[in-house]
C-alpha cells in the first residue's frame, strides 16, 4: 500500500516541512510513502496519531537550523526530487527545490534564478547541486571572496561572470 501526498506548493512554507518529513521517513520518491517507510518514520517520531505528528512541526522546522542537518536534507532533496531513471533533477524541478530550500535565507537565490532561466542549462547534476549549497554558504552576496581559481562548477562560474556583467551596467 502506497500513502500519496496531497499536490503542494512549493513556495509554502509547509512544503518544506513535508520535505523535512520525507527525510525523516527516508522516503525514496516524493509525494508517496510505503507503508513500511510511513511506520518506521513514525515510530522514530514517536507518533502514533495525527495530533502527535502535528505536534511535530515545530521539531521538523528545527531541523533545518542546523547546519549540518540542513546539508543533509538539502542532499537527500536531490535523489527525492529526481526521475528515478534520470542521474539529474530537470531545471524546472531544480529551479522549485532550490527555491524551497534557499529562497528564504540566501541574497543571491533571486539573481541565481534569473540566471538559471535564461541559462543554457537544461538539467542539474548532483555536483552541480552540492555547489550550489556550497557556494550560497561561502560566497559573499557581493561576491568579494569569490576565488575564480576555486574548484566551482562551470554552471557557477558562469553565474559569477553574468552577474559581474550585469552589476557592471
Amino acid at each position: 500500500k502506497i500513502y500519496v501526498l496531497s499536490e503542494i506548493n512549493l513556495t509554502d512554507m509547509s512544503t518544506i516541512i513535508m520535505l523535512v518529513l520525507a527525510w525523516k521517513l527516508e522516503a525514496p520518491n516524493m509525494g508517496f510513502f510505503t507503508k513500511e517507510d510511513w511506520l518506521k518514520g513514525m515510530t522514530s517520531l514517536q507518533c502514533d496519531c495525527t495530533e502527535r505528528l502535528q505536534g511535530k512541526m515545530d521539531y521538523l522546522r528545527t531541523q533545518l537550523n542546523d547546519a549540518t542537518l540542513f546539508r543533509n536534507i538539502y542532499r537527500y532533496a536531490f535523489d527525492f526530487a529526481r526521475d528515478k531513471d534520470q542521474r539529474s533533477l530537470d531545471m524546472d524541478t531544480a529551479e522549485s527545490m532550490l527555491a524551497l530550500l534557499l529562497g528564504r535565507t540566501w541574497p543571491l537565490f533571486p539573481v541565481f534564478h534569473q540566471f538559471l532561466e535564461q541559462s543554457k542549462y537544461k538539467v542539474m547534476n548532483k555536483d552541480q547541486w552540492y555547489n550550489v549549497l556550497e557556494f550560497s554558504r561561502t560566497v559573499h552576496p557581493d561576491l568579494s571572496n569569490y576565488d575564480e581559481d576555486g574548484a566551482w562548477p562551470v554552471m557557477l562560474d558562469e553565474f559569477v561572470e553574468w552577474y559581474k556583467a550585469r552589476l557592471a551596467l
